[in-house]
């Protein structure tokens, strides 16, 4: 018998080899078990996380002997027919190679004949987002309203490129990241069946780098196989996949909190010149930031598959470093990555990601001076909001009638506001040095005796004004005109007068 890769060899048989897919597997047995069964299924979920496995389960739990049942024998000819792809009642259809509309007039086309053994005929599609707009529209109607004994199951890694009039016609299930210890725990159990002595940081190690995919970890399970033979040690995955280990990313991260520059700097260039991958080892230490920002928010939070003795180490490296200090960290490395996923030398970005992160570390903020204000006064028995913490304006009252004899330009002194709770003498004894010249100017300030009138504003000077010589009387033939009634109605109309008439 010729070789099976491990991806094959321990693909999911049943709904209880599925993992990570809880939410998926439910709902699926209890439809069966209900015989709530739609006429169409989409399964979207990254790659590697059993979209193809679960649908060919379906199919076999559909079309098992005496099904739909949830607890079928995988090794009965139907269901091995099935696994295998030579099944004549369920067709795997790749959507990449076939996407045109005459494919999909040839499976209308099919639909209208029965199943040859099981009680459903099965259409399989995978890759349904390659399908082209006139293939979708081809389909749409068969899809709407196909015959009693078809089902179509959809996978996609991408559900936005499908038209939403297919979308709105399947039950929808979105298969999420297989978690890393899961990965980690079933990457063991091969290894134990298969006699190979695997590392449990190794498979911790193969188990992140797959990044929740679980025949991406069996397929790099495989590959060291045949790099390492029986034996399986953390060096061996870094040295073949070119990650980080976990010492060296919490060294970074201690570099990084403790506002060592040259170290960081100096672990960067150890790490590019033995050919790791940066982009990788970013994206651990963001994670590591993000256990550490955790943390302060959640005291009972877990390291997330860091070791105790560095997660400890962290811990007490990161007591110095606030909360908003840890996140403004985050920010500029998000920054970085996004810049370093198209740069095509990856070690610059880094380099300046982790200068302006430690400067970020270092920087003084208004946050800083309020609580060192706020400690200072605390140190007195006061509070900084409430040491100066002052009472409305009270009304001054009315002055006393005066008497003939008192001078004229005497007037009342006004009463000045009086704070509802005073300065602490105990605040003015405070060791801020700030606080104390704050208290003596305030005691020291001269009483108002008279309120301070503000300066008029400059009175503008008045404009020359241009006095015209009067116009010299015309002759006396010429007062006829003034005379006039429809002159004299103008005068009266706009109130004017004749000059020098």
């Amino acid at each position: 018998m010729s070789y099976q890769v491990f991806a094959r060899k321990y693909r999911p048989r049943t709904f209880d080899d599925v993992l990570g897919q809880d939410h998926v597997v439910v709902t699926l047995r209890n439809a069966i078990q209900q015989n709530r069964l739609a006429h169409a299924y989409l399964f979207v979920g990254p790659r590697g996380t059993g979209k193809t496995s679960t649908a060919r389960i379906f199919a076999k739990a559909l079309n098992c002997t005496g099904g739909p049942k949830i607890d079928f024998d995988p090794n009965e000819d139907v269901c091995v027919e099935i696994a295998e792809g030579r099944s004549l009642d369920v067709l795997e259809i790749d959507g990449a190679s076939n996407n045109g509309v005459e494919q999909v007039r040839e499976l209308r086309d099919s639909v209208k004949f029965a199943p040859s053994r099981g009680q459903f005929r099965i259409y399989y599609i995978d890759e349904v987002h390659m399908l082209s707009n006139a293939a979708f529209n081809a389909l749409l109607k068969t899809l709407e309203e196909p015959p009693p004994h078809v089902k179509f199951i959809f996978a996609t890694t991408e559900a936005h490129k499908i038209l939403p009039t297919i979308l709105s016609r399947c039950q929808r299930f979105d298969l999420r990241p297989i978690p890393t210890q899961l990965i980690a725990d079933h990457l063991l159990h091969i290894a134990g069946k298969e006699g190979i002595d695997l590392d449990q940081a190794a498979a911790w190690a193969i188990a992140k780098g797959a990044d929740g995919g679980m025949r991406d970890a069996q397929s790099m399970l495989d590959q060291l196989v045949a790099f390492c033979g029986d034996r399986i040690i953390e060096e061996n995955v870094l040295d073949v996949f070119g990650f980080t280990s976990r010492e060296k990313v919490a060294n970074l991260t201690t570099a990084l909190l403790s506002r060592d520059t040259p170290t960081a700097l100096s672990l960067i260039q150890k790490e590019s010149e033995s050919g790791r991958d940066l982009s990788q080892l970013l994206g651990e230490l963001i994670g590591c930031l993000r256990a550490l920002l955790v943390a302060k928010l959640d005291p009972a939070a877990d390291g997330e598959g860091i070791p105790a003795e560095l997660w400890q180490a962290l811990l007490a490296a990161s007591a110095s470093c606030d909360s908003d200090r840890i996140l403004a960290a985050i920010d500029v490395f998000a920054e970085t990555e996004s810049r370093m996923k198209w740069a095509t030398n990856k070690r610059l970005h880094f380099e300046l990601g982790v200068i302006k992160s430690i400067q970020s570390l270092g920087e003084f903020r208004i946050t800083d001076v309020i609580k060192a204000l706020n400690k200072g006064i605390s140190a007195g028995g006061e509070d900084f909001s409430a040491a100066f913490e002052v009472a409305p304006m009270q009304a001054a009252p009315a002055p006393a009638p005066a008497s003939e004899s008192a001078p004229k330009h005497e007037e009342v002194k006004p009463v000045a506001a009086v704070p509802a709770k005073p300065l602490a003498k105990s605040a003015a004894k405070s060791k801020a040095s700030a606080l104390e010249s704050l208290a003596s100017l305030i005691e020291s300030a001269p009483e108002v005796s008279e309120p301070i009138a503000a300066p008029e504003p400059p009175k503008p000077e008045p404009k020359a004004q241009i006095v015209e010589a009067p116009a010299p009387k015309e002759a006396a033939a010429d007062d006829s005109f003034y005379q006039d009634p429809l002159v004299q109605a103008a005068l009266k109309k706009f109130e004017g007068k004749i000059l020098g008439a």
